[in-house]
């Protein structure tokens, strides 16, 4: 038996949490919308045709914000395509996901699926095939109350309120060639920059994210937020990250250490943050919206055949549809931590997706909707996190182990989340086969009020369609004497611990 031994010091130093760090992604792609969230004539869909079941769980993941059409859907989206008379809609194909897209839902839809999941809507606009003017034109539509051409349109169309969305993406992963309308750092920086002044003098409050690197391992990586963020720097808020993990080398204690390589990825891209700052001699915070990431193997999804016939193009064909493992619970649940960790500059974040495409919530067309074993971890972390916590970094004295991507990794990791009366540890066992005792000081606590986790003597467990409670939380045994709280992790575990 291994043991861990940390101390939580909130005196230390804490950061408040954005509750935006618990939002997800709703994209145009596979059964995301079509039969995923909306499916009418289901038994379970509402007078909108909108899933029920659906809503309930996406309640009870607790999501926060939904970044919304895309991803690399809105690269070559239209989105006036989406409003309006619903019979009168054209129905476009979509290159990315060689799909043919009805454009039964669009925007106001959309916004008020949000309304009923209690979601804060996110937009994304498309400075892939399209820039300035389209932008202007969604801004004026979505959040001008009315007296022009546009937001009256949007009255008429039946919502006489202004949707007021806050957030907005400027494009999608502009670097990656896959995109439609891909370009250089510098002409998607200038593109950028032009936009969101462009648009700021429409609605000065916006808060407006340019792209960032769409992964750490892009060879335009830290030159691409420099150059990026030189030509925006005074119009903009927040840069995104993008990360997406898998056990790709069937090496699972190497997988397990992923969120190693999103807590480099953070400090790197916070780095060149800091750099640019420095040479524009200025104090201005920008912070950083990780609105994509997850499980997700890339490389099989690339290496499968995929459509490429000019006459076959389906309407919300099955793609993308992972079924989940314990293993794969474990890692979301260490990546939030990573999120957690760095609040002090991660502002916002979407876990990609929500709903059947790498999703947390799949559903049966016709049938039921269930969780995934990724739907857990996500779901107690954002119950436990309240609205005035803030996020205490913690050094955990454990043993360690060697891996090929990441080098030396703790065999624990650990953060805690402190409020007024509450604090809460979050811990991961990455071992596959050793059970490791934890001993933590907590300072002005002293009752266990919840102690529960995701772990399984198969880690490669799953909920599925046949069988889809397979995997679900577990009590952990914790004991909290004199300040100090003792628990033994069982192997690939993943634990919520909050104290009172």
């Amino acid at each position: 038996m291994s043991e861990a031994r940390f101390v939580v010091d909130p005196s230390a130093g804490s950061a408040p949490i954005d509750r935006r760090l618990f939002g997800s992604f709703v994209e145009h792609l596979g059964r995301g919308i079509y039969t995923g969230i909306h499916e009418p004539g289901h038994p379970a869909a509402d007078d909108l045709g909108f899933r029920q079941d659906v809503l309930d769980l996406v309640r009870e993941l607790g999501v926060t914000t939904v970044r919304y059409p895309g991803g690399n859907f809105v690269s070559s989206y239209r989105w006036e395509d989406g409003v309006g008379p619903v019979e009168s809609r054209p129905r476009r194909l979509d290159p990315s996901w060689h799909s043919l897209e009805p454009n039964t839902i669009g925007l106001d839809e959309f916004a008020r699926w949000c309304t009923r999941a209690n979601v804060e809507l996110m937009l994304a606009v498309n400075l892939g095939t399209r820039g300035i003017e389209e932008a202007l034109d969604l801004l004026e539509y979505a959040n001008v109350p009315g007296g022009s051409t546009l937001s009256d349109a949007r009255v008429a169309n039946g919502t006489p309120e202004p949707h007021a969305v806050r957030m907005w993406c400027l494009g999608n992963e502009m670097d990656g060639t896959w995109q439609t309308g891909h370009r250089s750092a510098e002409d998607y920086g200038v593109l950028a920059g032009r936009t969101a002044r462009a648009m700021r003098q429409i609605d000065e409050r916006l808060e407006l994210v340019v792209c960032g690197s769409s992964f750490r391992a892009m060879p335009t990586f830290g030159a691409w937020e420099r150059t990026v963020l030189e030509h925006t720097w005074d119009a903009i808020d927040h840069i995104s990250c993008h990360a997406y993990y898998s056990d790709k080398s069937h090496d699972l204690p190497e997988f397990l250490a992923s969120p190693v390589d999103m807590d480099r990825f953070i400090d790197e891209v916070a780095a060149t943050i800091d750099h640019v700052a420095a040479l524009k001699r200025s104090d201005k915070k920008i912070g950083i919206s990780f609105d994509e990431w997850n499980v997700w193997d890339v490389e099989r999804y690339e290496q499968q055949d995929k459509r490429h016939d000019i006459d076959d193009w389906p309407i919300a064909p099955r793609l993308l549809e992972d079924s989940y493992t314990v293993a794969d619970a474990v890692v979301v649940g260490g990546l939030l931590m990573s999120l957690l960790r760095h609040a002090d500059r991660v502002r916002a974040a979407s876990l990609a997706q929500l709903v059947n495409v790498i999703a947390p919530i799949m559903t049966e067309p016709g049938g039921p909707a269930w969780r995934q074993t990724s739907f857990f971890p996500f779901a107690v972390t954002a119950r436990l996190t309240g609205p005035d916590a803030r996020a205490v970094p913690v050094m955990v004295d454990a043993p360690h182990y060697d891996t090929t991507a990441h080098g030396s990794v703790p065999l624990v990791d650990a953060v805690a989340v402190v409020d007024d009366e509450t604090t809460t540890v979050f811990l991961v066992n990455r071992s596959p086969d050793t059970a490791i005792d934890v001993a933590a000081e907590l300072r002005g606590r002293g009752t266990v009020v919840e102690s529960v986790g995701i772990w399984d003597a198969d880690p490669m467990a799953r909920n599925t369609l046949d069988d889809r409670e397979r995997v679900g939380l577990q009590q952990l045994p914790a004991t909290l004497t004199d300040g100090m709280l003792t628990a033994t992790l069982p192997p690939v575990c993943w634990v919520a611990i909050q104290t009172r």
